[in-house]
C-alpha cells in the first residue's frame, strides 16, 4: 500500500467525522420539526393541540380545550418526562369577551406556530364578532404549573356608530350584482 492511499484513507475518515460532528451539533441545537395542530368538537366541548415553550430543548406538547358549560377555557402540557398532565390553567370567557349571561354563542379555535417552539390558539367567538390570541407557559410568578396568556384581543367585525344599529350576523347580505358592461 502506498502513502497516498493512507493519506487518502485517512481524509476521507477525517472529512466523514466533521460532516458527522456538525449535523449532531445541528440536531442538538434544541431544534424542532413542525407539529400539526389537530381539532376537534363534541357537544359542548372543543379541543385542539399545539406546542408549548417550557424548555427549549423539549419540545412539550400543550392541549387547548374549551368547555362551552362553564365559559371556560382550559390549557394543560403534557411532562414529557413522566408522561402525565402537569395540572390545568383556566381562563373565564365570559369575562374575557364581555358575554351576557343566556347569550347564544359559538366559538371557533384553531393553534398555528409562533416560532419552532411556540404555538398559539386563534379563538373566535362569531356572534360578537371578538377575536383573541392566546399563548400558554410557565407561570411568571414563580409558582409550579402554567398559565394562559392574553397577547391580543380585537373584534373581526366593524362595530356600528353610537346611535347606529348593529347588523345582525345571522342575516346575511345578500348577493353583490356586478355592474353591467359598459356602465
Amino acid at each position: 500500500m502506498t502513502v497516498a492511499f493512507y493519506c487518502r484513507t485517512i481524509s476521507t475518515l477525517a472529512f466523514g467525522i466533521a460532516i458527522g460532528a456538525a449535523v449532531a451539533l445541528w440536531l442538538a441545537n434544541g431544534r424542532t420539526t413542525a407539529v400539526w395542530a389537530a381539532n376537534d368538537r363534541h357537544d359542548d366541548y372543543i379541543m385542539t393541540t399545539g406546542t408549548v415553550l417550557v424548555n427549549r430543548r423539549v419540545p412539550t406538547d400543550g392541549i387547548w380545550m374549551l368547555d362551552y358549560r362553564t365559559g371556560r377555557l382550559l390549557g394543560t402540557v403534557i411532562d414529557q418526562a413522566s408522561g402525565t398532565i402537569t395540572g390545568w390553567a383556566e381562563l373565564d370567557l365570559v369575562q374575557e369577551f364581555g358575554i351576557p349571561p343566556r347569550q347564544n354563542v359559538h366559538f371557533l379555535m384553531t393553534t398555528g406556530m409562533v416560532n419552532g417552539y411556540q404555538s398559539a390558539l386563534y379563538l373566535a367567538e362569531t356572534v360578537s364578532g371578538k377575536f383573541g390570541v392566546y399563548t400558554m407557559g410557565l407561570r411568571s410568578d414563580g409558582k409550579s404549573g402554567i398559565a394562559i396568556r392574553r397577547q391580543d384581543l380585537t373584534t373581526f367585525r366593524p362595530q356600528a356608530a353610537a346611535g347606529q344599529p348593529v347588523p345582525d350576523p345571522a342575516v346575511p347580505l345578500g348577493a353583490v350584482i356586478p355592474p353591467a358592461p359598459g356602465s
